[in-house]
């Protein structure tokens, strides 16, 4: 099974980012990374002497930095900015206004459009060695760097204070754009989005009349300009007000030392992986399965409960990948956490009539097909985060294309998405349609207190295919249009806000929205990301980014 396993890529939270984030940096060991610092101004003061890196075509580190985790994107721009304080930040951007240059920025590489990487860059601002995780006890908030990868923010916080954010599974992810676009992942039905622990931003910004300069926004600025910034960054996306440099971390409300500041991060989990052979699963099975996982996070959505709590991805790979496949998490503290998470694996089993003998492991029960570990959190989220031989391959060409489901899925798209994911077109196998759960604590939120609109939905899924050489893009750009579009069939080739569906997700974002002749339905991309938000969202684009000097293809717009 663990083989099997291993050849799918687990896309989720971490995956995709309006404005991408690098992967890697100059990684400290945790204690440093863990070491307080001091107020925010005495932080700027201090990083004011590093210098940073500025790399050119002729540098031979150029080719590994003008592109990002997606190679279906290039880019070749004249140099490119490594900075290591915001000061350079500014100074990089700077440069850019002055010569009317197109800049762009990096914080980890995953951005899945050419919103970071593409022929009109000319200066690209990476921020992969500003990556510091510290305790600043004037901001009385932890404060990360906007280079950080998501690995660096759970080792650093978790060592340091046993706390955690609830981030994404894909540990290379950069902040930049994960928490700009309102990341969540495995704890996220426990705890809520990222951006529901957020306290501040630092943003390098350009007035109206170009001049460049870094400004700090919070949650409880006393001016409303500033909280205004602060909530375009909490779901927002990245690339369209400035260059978020660094954030911090609060949860609303908290109070005490910092170990009770953030979210307490499990110590130990059940982490489960499901495998089941394509060839023992029929049409009827099929149905059953995303029926039942559906129909049960309907069931199963009150937060602050066990169930409300249960985190699962239902891997819906292509035929020819050879299998379908399950990964689920829970707090194992949590009360009567065995039998949960026994009764949901077996209901799973069950509605693809594949249910077998069963033997008791860790407290949970395992079938022929899901094997369950219990590990400490840490330990499991390395594991989880590196177990497909893909997810972090930096050679890979993609495509993805995302919705929010408010209702388990409806048979009709159930139909479709069988009919794609057992067609004998051969694209990529790692070809398929991911589905993660949402709901629980993340609904607990109104839709406007972030810019994260789609609070009620119960899932997310993605539509992705992976592959290795460039012949084989239009074959596997297909196949994945096709079944997006016949899947939301009724509503115009897209998930339309409504009922069932809830419109797309940001931080998994696909340049076709924008196209009329794909998306058909009358709504515009921008609504389908942002609904009623989108508003206000323009408002704070024309109050701190007038020139639109951030911006790419799908962007706020003034």
């Amino acid at each position: 099974m663990t083989n099997d396993i291993k050849r799918r890529r687990f896309v989720g939270a971490g995956s995709g980012m309006a404005l991408a984030a690098a992967a890697g940096g100059l990684v400290q060991a945790p204690a440093a990374r863990a070491a307080e610092a001091g107020s925010a101004g005495e932080a700027g003061a201090a990083g004011a002497q590093a210098t940073g890196v500025t790399v050119v075509p002729a540098d031979s580190r150029y080719p590994d930095l003008t592109s990002g985790m997606n190679q279906r994107w290039q880019a070749r721009p004249e140099k490119i900015v490594l900075p290591r304080t915001t000061a350079e930040v500014v100074a990089a951007v700077r440069e850019a206004v002055t010569t009317s240059k197109q800049l762009s920025v990096v914080s980890g590489g995953h951005c899945f459009e050419d919103f970071v990487f593409n022929a009109d860059i000319k200066i690209n601002i990476k921020l992969s060695l500003m990556n510091q995780v510290s305790f600043d006890t004037a901001m009385n908030a932890f404060c990360v760097g906007g280079g950080a990868t998501l690995l660096d923010v759970y080792e650093a916080l978790y060592e340091g204070w046993g706390v955690t954010i609830p981030g994404g599974i894909c540990h290379s992810v950069g902040v930049g754009g994960h928490i700009t676009g309102g990341g969540f992942g495995n704890l996220s039905r426990q705890h809520g989005l990222t951006v529901d622990h957020l306290h501040a931003v630092e943003v390098v910004v350009v007035n109206a009349d170009g001049t460049v300069r870094s400004v700090i926004a919070a949650r409880d600025s006393t001016e409303a300009r500033l909280r205004d910034l602060f909530w375009a960054h909490t779901g927002g996306g990245g690339g369209s007000f400035g260059i978020v440099t660094r954030f911090w971390f609060r949860t609303p409300g908290a109070t005490g030392g910092p170990e009770s500041l953030l979210p307490k991060a499990p110590s130990e989990i059940y982490l489960t992986l499901a495998n089941w052979p394509w060839e023992k699963v029929t049409q009827d099975g099929f149905s059953r399965l995303v029926t039942y996982w559906g129909k049960w996070l309907e069931q199963n959505n009150t937060a602050g409960t066990t169930a409300g709590s249960l985190y699962s991805w239902l891997l819906l790979n292509h035929r020819d990948s050879g299998s379908l496949g399950a990964v689920v998490q829970l707090d194992a503290s949590l009360p009567n956490a065995a039998a949960v998470l026994s009764d949901f694996l077996a209901g799973m089993d069950l509605a693809l009539g594949l249910s077998s003998a069963t033997r008791r492991s860790s407290g949970v029960l395992d079938s022929a097909y899901t094997t369950t570990k219990l590990q400490p959190w840490l330990r499991g989220t390395r594991y989880i985060g590196s177990i497909s031989a893909t997810q972090l391959d930096p050679t890979t060409r993609g495509i993805h294309k995302s919705s929010h489901l408010r209702t388990a899925t409806p048979q009709r798209q159930i139909d479709a998405m069988y009919r794609n994911l057992t067609n004998t077109e051969l694209p990529s196998p790692f070809a398929g349609i991911v589905l993660s759960a949402s709901g629980g604590r993340i609904a607990s939120v109104s839709p406007t207190a972030t810019a994260v609109a789609q609070r009620d939905a119960i899932m997310k899924t993605n539509f992705e295919s992976l592959w290795y050489d460039t012949k084989d893009d239009a074959k596997n750009i297909a196949w994945v249009r096709n079944a997006f579009s016949e899947v939301y069939a009724d509503t115009g080739g897209v998930p339309v806000p409504n009922g069932v569906t809830d419109g797309c997700y940001i931080n998994y974002p696909d340049g076709d929205l924008s196209d009329p002749a794909v998306n058909t339905s009358g709504v515009p991309w921008h609504d389908l990301y942002w609904k009623g938000n989108y508003a206000r969202l323009q408002q704070v684009k024309r109050a701190w980014d007038p020139r639109n000097i951030f911006h790419h293809r799908q962007s706020i717009r003034p």
